[in-house]
């Protein structure tokens, strides 16, 4: 549900709230904090967006202030969505005109949930010191986003000159998986120090600069930075060991591979986080991140040595771009044809026809049974196995006898009338037989008798 507020005050939408609650019961008061979001009014929506699905993890409420024009009389317009149009949270919707937009900390105080703690989010363009903000000054935690500045190089320095305890920014929330799968390789065997890092990113790209003071400041080894293409983000990793290299390569910026010594190539899914995500994982703790504090003291140790990629190439620190795509598109259809193996495998149980029926379990049993015994054991079992078969045949009552007996009187009759005609199935065929042999008698026969009657015509 959205409710509108046109040029309305603090007073009137804190009326409305309560309304809201005491008619509908659409509003719960079980809220954990209050998500105060400062940006302006053409990128508000996005903003919400991602708010609200934080909220379901984090039920808040939201209060977004989007700055307006400047230029005008001073206007507040008032927007609260409730229900499926606010997620797990309440949404208020701040829109300053005039001299409202530099003052609007003071329209927010008036709407914050009492003994809750703040957090402060600039999703787009934030100030050079969000600690001394306004906005920034009343909140326990500030979160900003190096990533969304026109100059990411030059947002990432102003927080780093301004760091104070409780900021963050989603730059470094987006590699918590890159830092977790590093961190499980080199928690493997073999424990070797890690001689040299290089690390390959884009460079408009904030995080591959945070990810690469992190493993300086971690591993005590120098880094080499590596400038890849602009908009490619993190590329890869490279640590150097004695025993061989761990490399982790996102070609794709979808999935990456993990290479280690000793080891089959895994592939893993890495594409990039979304906002909500990383919003969600800041708002999960409200203390200082004490480990981005450090990382931004170790900035300025990281761009002290860079290359570019056909120099890293030719010293062996980056694979050629196509390698590492040829390499896992490779993986990737090999896969797939185990897959399409496997699902057109239909492996047939062995049988054995007893009787002229099939029993799918009668050789497995005899096989089993067979393993370790010599042909003597085998010959006494069949024996055995006949006995015992005879003795049962022999146990059936007399109804049964009777039975066989009546088979076997009409076998014998059977067999009776048979005889004559087995006998007289001989003489028919041997018939022929007879007069063949006859036929050839005579034939030498009367062959002489033309031969005579010849002689005494000639005489």
């Amino acid at each position: 549900m959205i409710i509108d507020l046109p040029s309305t005050s603090t007073s009137a939408i804190n009326k409305a709230l309560v309304d809201l609650r005491d008619s509908g019961g659409a509003v719960a008061l079980g809220r954990v904090l209050t998500l105060v979001v400062v940006t302006d009014d053409a990128h508000a929506e996005n903003a919400i967006a991602a708010a609200n699905e934080a909220s379901r993890e984090h039920p808040c409420r939201v209060l977004v202030l989007a700055r307006g024009n400047k230029r005008g009389a001073a206007r507040l317009d008032a927007q609260i969505r409730v229900g499926g149009d606010a997620g797990a949270s309440e949404v208020v919707v701040l829109r300053a005109y005039g001299p409202l937009v530099e003052h609007g900390e003071t329209t927010v105080v008036s709407l914050l949930l009492p003994d809750a703690p703040i957090v402060a989010w600039w999703p787009g363009a934030a100030p050079e010191d969000v600690g001394a903000d306004p906005v920034g000054r009343i909140a326990q935690r500030r979160i900003t986003d190096s990533a969304e500045s026109r100059d990411p190089a030059k947002a990432l320095e102003q927080r780093r000159a301004t760091y104070r305890a409780g900021d963050t920014d989603l730059a470094w929330t987006r590699l918590t998986n890159w830092r977790a799968l590093l961190a499980a390789a080199l928690d493997q065997p073999p424990f070797e120090p890690v001689t040299s890092i290089t690390v390959a990113g884009a460079p408009d790209s904030p995080s591959t600069e945070l990810l690469a003071a992190w493993l300086s400041g971690k591993l005590g080894a120098p880094v080499v930075r590596v400038r890849t293409k602009k908009g490619t983000g993190v590329h890869s990793v490279r640590l150097e060991r004695r025993s061989g290299a761990v490399e982790l390569v996102r070609p794709d910026q979808n999935v990456a591979t993990l290479t280690q010594p000793g080891q089959p190539d895994r592939r893993m899914a890495l594409a990039r986080r979304p906002v909500k995500d990383c919003l969600t994982e800041e708002l999960r703790r409200l203390d200082p991140d004490e480990v981005y504090g450090e990382v931004l003291r170790e900035l300025p140790k990281v761009g002290t040595k860079t290359l570019t990629e056909r120099d890293a190439q030719r010293q062996g620190r980056l694979a050629p771009p196509g390698q590492a795509a040829r390499k896992q598109a490779a993986a990737e259809a090999k896969s797939a044809r185990l897959s399409r193996a496997m699902k057109q495998a239909h492996p047939e149980e062995p049988t054995q026809r007893v009787g002229g029926t099939a029993d799918p379990n009668v050789e497995h049993s005899e096989n089993a049974s067979d393993r370790g015994t010599s042909p003597a054991e085998k010959v006494a079992a069949v024996k055995r196995t006949a006995a015992a078969g005879r003795r049962t045949a022999a146990s059936k009552g007399t109804a049964a006898k009777g039975t066989a007996a009546k088979g076997t009187a009409s076998g014998t009759a059977a067999s009776k009338k048979a005889a004559p005609a087995r006998k007289a199935a001989p003489a028919k065929k041997a018939a022929p037989a007879r007069k063949a042999a006859a036929a050839g008698e005579a034939a030498p026969a009367a062959s002489g008798t033309a031969k005579r009657a010849a002689k005494r015509a000639s005489a």
